[in-house]
C-alpha cells in the first residue's frame, strides 16, 4: 500500500525504542530553547533537554549544527487536484489514488508532517488518512473535509457536494459525517476554478450558513469555510465558522478592492481564523512592488494582523501551479506578502496552525508528550527561511521519512 515513487518510510529496528537526536539547535515553536537533545520513543516526544541528562539510545542520530524545529503545517491542500491540470475534474476517478499517495509522501518528505485536506469527491483522502495514521504510506497527518457542501453549480460543485435548498445542505452535511471527516468545508462564496461560479458572489443565505455552522459545531466538527468576496466573509464571521480560507476581500474593482472594518471586527470578536492560502506563485505580485493589487492586499492582511485576527499559513495545494510540496517555498513568500517577520512566519506554519486547527495538544511545539512531529533543517530558519526548502531529517509522527 506504500506510495509508488523514491519516498519511504524509514523503519527503524523498533518503533517502541527510543531514538535519540543529539547536538541540536531547537526551535521548540515559539523560541530557540536551553536544550541540544531530543528522544523520541513510538512516535511521541519523550525528552527535550541537554545531552548529559539522558541516556543516549541505540540507534542515535548526530545532528551537529542542525537546527530542530516543529514539522510544518499547511492548512489548505486538495490531495486530489493535480496542479498540472488548469481544468477541474468532471468526477473523481480511483486511479488518483496512486497520485495521491504520491503527492502525501512527497510533502512529507519536504517537512509538511500535518495538512488539512478541504475537498474531494469521493472521501478517497478519507482512506489515505487512515493509512498514513497506521504507518502503511507515508505522509503528513491529513485533517479531512470530504465534499465541500456548495450551492447548484456553485463552486467545486464537481465533488457531489450541491445542496438546492437548507434541507439538502444538511443532507449533504451528514453524508460527510456518515463518512467519518474531521472537519465540514463549506463553499460561502463563488470560485475562481468552477466555470460560471464568481468570487464576488455570496452562495448562501445567512440563516443556511447559520444552521450548517452550529449543525457541525454540535457534532463537535469545526467548519472551515471558503470565502472571496466580502458578503461571504461577512455571513461566514456572522455564523462563526471556525476558519476563514482565501478571505480575499473580492469586491466590484477585483480583488482585496472591498476590505471593511466592521467585517474585520466581526471575525476578530467571533475569534475565528484566517487561512489565507499564499502560495509560492505569489511571488508575481512581490516582483511588481508598484502593482496595484499587492498595495491592497497587503494592506488587507496589515489591517487585520494589527487587529489581532489570527493567520495561519496554507497554499490550496493542487490548484493549477500550486504543487503539493511547495509550502516551504511559499513561506517566504507569504512573509513578504503579510510583512511578516521570520517568526511570525515560523509560528503561522508550527505552534499558531497547531492552535487554529484545534490540534496543539498533538502538534505544533517540541514539547515532551506531544507526537514527534520534527523537521531538521541546516542553518537557522529565523535568519533565513530558505533553510526550510532543503530539509536534512523528516519525522511523521515518529516515523522517519526517508529519500
Amino acid at each position: 500500500m506504500a506510495a509508488q515513487c523514491d519516498l519511504r518510510i524509514k523503519l527503524l529496528p523498533d518503533f517502541d525504542a527510543p531514538v535519540t537526536l543529539t547536538d541540536l539547535n531547537i526551535w521548540d515553536g515559539d523560541t530557540f530553547i536551553d536544550a541540544d537533545t531530543l528522544q523520541l520513543r513510538a512516535g511521541v516526544i519523550t525528552f527535550v533537554g541537554q545531552r548529559e541528562d539522558v541516556r543516549i539510545s541505540n540507534p542515535s542520530i548526530s545532528c551537529a549544527g542542525l537546527t530542530l524545529l516543529p514539522g510544518l503545517i499547511d492548512a489548505h491542500v486538495h490531495l486530489e487536484l493535480n496542479p498540472d491540470e488548469k481544468d477541474p475534474p468532471d468526477k473523481t476517478r480511483s486511479d488518483v489514488i496512486p497520485l495521491m499517495r504520491e503527492r502525501a509522501a512527497r510533502m512529507a518528505a519536504a517537512g509538511i508532517t500535518t495538512a488539512r485536506d478541504l475537498g474531494g469527491g469521493a472521501w478517497f483522502e478519507l482512506a489515505l488518512r487512515d493509512e498514513i495514521a497506521a504507518g502503511y504510506t507515508p505522509g503528513p497527518r491529513l485533517i479531512c473535509a470530504g465534499q465541500p457542501i456548495t450551492t447548484p453549480s456553485g463552486h467545486c460543485h464537481f465533488w457531489g457536494g450541491q445542496a438546492a435548498s437548507a434541507n439538502e445542505a444538511q443532507a449533504v452535511l451528514r453524508r460527510q459525517v456518515e463518512q467519518g471527516v474531521d472537519l465540514i468545508k463549506i463553499m460561502a462564496t463563488g470560485g475562481r476554478m468552477t466555470k460560471g461560479s464568481q468570487p464576488v458572489d455570496a452562495q448562501f443565505s445567512q440563516s443556511t450558513l447559520s444552521a450548517l455552522v452550529a449543525s457541525a459545531h454540535a457534532l463537535d466538527l469545526p467548519v472551515a469555510a471558503h470565502c472571496h468576496g466580502t458578503e461571504g466573509i461577512k455571513r461566514a464571521a456572522h455564523a462563526c465558522v471556525d476558519t476563514i480560507e482565501h478571505c480575499s476581500w473580492v469586491g466590484q474593482e477585483g480583488w482585496a478592492s472591498d476590505y471593511q472594518a466592521d467585517v474585520a471586527d466581526l471575525i476578530l470578536d467571533n475569534k475565528v481564523w484566517v487561512s489565507p492560502t499564499v502560495n509560492k506563485g505569489w511571488q508575481r505580485m512581490l516582483d511588481n512592488p508598484s502593482g496595484k493589487v499587492l498595495g491592497r492586499v497587503r494592506a488587507a492582511y496589515q489591517q487585520m494582523l494589527d487587529k489581532g485576527i489570527p493567520m495561519m499559513a496554507s497554499t490550496d495545494a493542487g490548484i493549477p501551479g500550486v504543487y503539493h510540496a511547495d509550502l516551504p517555498h511559499a513561506l517566504k513568500v507569504f512573509a513578504g506578502i503579510a510583512q511578516l517577520d521570520q517568526s511570525a512566519t515560523l509560528k503561522s506554519a508550527t505552534s499558531a496552525a497547531a492552535l487554529g486547527l484545534g490540534i496543539s495538544n498533538i502538534t505544533g511545539n517540541i514539547e515532551v508528550g506531544k507526537s514527534a512531529d520534527l523537521l531538521i533543517v541546516d542553518g537557522d530558519p529565523l535568519s533565513d527561511l530558505t533553510t526550510l526548502t532543503q530539509p536534512v531529517h523528516v519525522f511523521c509522527a515518529g516515523r522517519q521519512i526517508s529519500t
